[in-house]
């Protein structure tokens, strides 16, 4: 049977695995819009600015909401040289330590990123070219959803490194230098 805290850190990681999920399909859209921006440019010699801005609205979902699916799939760079020959113990508590920070710096940085995607909504930003996009804050309003997402997976970091803490199994470590990419 689970530990208690690893059964929320799980509930945690099913938000986080669902968004990320959700978000990735902008990357299907992003190349389909790519291509018809080439075909519209070159087949029928004109373009489109909402096409063109279309293409960086839909890399901002993919990039922020899609950094806490990597994180959680472990698909981010690591290299634990002088990590790896700590003590198990040493190990759990900069573990503990980092995903707490994770936690505060996210927290941080949703509250300092409110009142920019609020500004925005309140003077009706657009794009600033003819022809452009609409409503401009929505794209800012994915800054503080993607911290608020990094912040569920560290949260349940969090979690996942108190258990050895309370009595629970100990996570194995890594004992050599790792580079996890993906």
């Amino acid at each position: 049977m689970p530990h208690r805290l690893e059964r929320w850190a799980r509930g945690l990681d099913t938000i986080v695995e669902a968004s990320g999920r959700i978000a990735s399909w902008t990357g299907l859209a992003l190349v389909l819009v790519m291509a018809a921006n080439v075909i519209i440019r070159y087949v029928f010699r004109t373009g489109s600015v909402a096409m063109q801005e279309l293409e960086w609205h839909l890399m901002a979902p993919l990039s922020l909401l899609c950094i806490a699916y990597a994180i959680k799939h472990e698909g981010h760079v690591q290299v634990d040289i002088l990590y790896g020959r700590l003590p198990r113990r040493v190990q759990e508590a900069i573990g503990l330590f980092s995903a707490i920070m994770a936690v505060a710096l996210c927290i941080i940085l949703v509250r300092l990123s409110w009142p920019y995607v609020m500004q925005s909504y309140r003077i009706g930003e657009g794009s600033p070219d003819p022809g452009g996009l609409p409503h401009r804050w929505i794209l800012k309003a994915l800054i503080p959803a993607a911290f608020v997402l990094l912040g569920i997976q560290s949260l349940a970091a969090t979690f996942r490194a108190l258990i050895p803490f309370t009595g629970g199994p100990h996570r194995d470590v890594p004992s050599t230098v790792t580079i996890n990419a993906p």
